[in-house]
């Protein structure tokens, strides 16, 4: 029997996306919004400065060409990859395709596929609540509290020590060959993502300059422009947003980020509705994950893909 191309979103698995009925905490204050939004928006202003002060020199179309072509395999390899596939389970695929998408997502350097997944079904069962890996709420009052829930929600969590009780998450995955030896195997991902940029520079200058400004643009700085994206997520759009849908936490959608995330910036759609391989509800929420996902179904690749339906949407609306 053929497997069906969509479908709509079934209950979801124990330890996979549920979310736990907790009391949401309340909207955070415009003073740390505003914080929140320079300390993120004055890095990436940075780097485009530096990009245009040393156009022509120390970079030119081909590191861009090799940053934006490595950005957006890497962050492919977690956003459909290591989320929507591995942790969510939004569809199916063959296991090529599963060994591809988890060492492309292993190449934007955030850990191994497992321990990826497993603090990010701790984060959907326990969004917003003081078990939650990376929430920007629950860190104290006043200012140094502020401070330190942004820092905390960024990239401070991905420091901190692991739970006792994280392999509990991810039972299915320590069965699946594929994801252990995905997992087992980061350091070699991790030096591939490096070497493919640098190769491709000295492939097409012939020089070593080449292969170095390779190694920086397509490797250093795109490693730095994911973790800056998909770490936003995690604090931009917990903070700045609509909510248009009722998810139990301050989980918002950021059009922003929408974009730059490929998808993963709709983030109270995907809190509202967490097995769902379509993040971008609405017909102007570009999602490319999902399109990545939908020609992988028009080649026979990707099979029983889950969104939700019209009357699950409805349901969810708060406005």
């Amino acid at each position: 029997m053929k497997p069906k191309a969509i479908s709509s979103i079934v209950a979801p698995g124990a330890a996979v996306s549920a979310v736990k009925s907790h009391a949401a905490p309340g909207p955070a204050s415009l003073t740390t919004k505003i914080i929140n939004l320079v300390g993120v928006v004055l890095p990436f202003l940075g780097v485009i400065v530096a990009g245009y002060l040393l156009w022509g020199g120390a970079f030119s179309w081909l590191p861009l060409g090799l940053l934006i072509g490595m950005y957006v395999l890497t962050v492919l390899g977690v956003t459909v990859g290591f989320h929507r596939l591995y942790t969510h389970r939004s569809f199916e695929t063959n296991a090529f395709v599963q060994a591809v998408l988890g060492a492309l997502g292993s190449m934007a350097v955030q850990g191994p596929l497992i321990k990826w997944v497993a603090q990010h079904r701790q984060h959907h069962q326990e969004s917003d609540s003081p078990d939650d890996p990376h929430s920007p709420h629950l860190h104290g009052h006043g200012f140094i509290g502020m401070l330190k829930g942004l820092w905390h929600a960024h990239m401070g969590w991905f420091f901190q020590q692991d739970a006792p009780t994280l392999a509990s998450y991810v039972p299915d995955l320590m069965k699946n060959d594929i994801a252990r030896r995905v997992s087992r195997l980061f350091p070699l991902w991790v030096a591939l993502g490096l070497l493919i940029p640098t190769a491709i520079g000295w492939a097409e200058s012939g020089t070593w300059m080449g292969a170095l400004l390779g190694l920086i643009w397509g490797g250093l700085v795109r490693i730095f422009f994911v973790h800056h994206v998909t770490w936003s997520v995690n604090s931009v759009c917990h903070l700045w947003g609509s909510q248009p849908y009722a998810s139990g936490d301050q989980s918002r959608n950021n059009i922003v980020f929408g974009v730059l995330a490929l998808g993963e910036g709709w983030h109270n759609n995907h809190h509202a509705f967490p097995t769902s391989a379509k993040h971008g509800l609405a017909w102007w929420q570009f999602d490319a994950s999902y399109v990545v996902i939908r020609l992988l179904a028009l080649v026979g690749l990707a099979w029983n893909i889950k969104v939700p339906t019209r009357q699950m949407a409805l349901a969810k609306r708060t406005y």
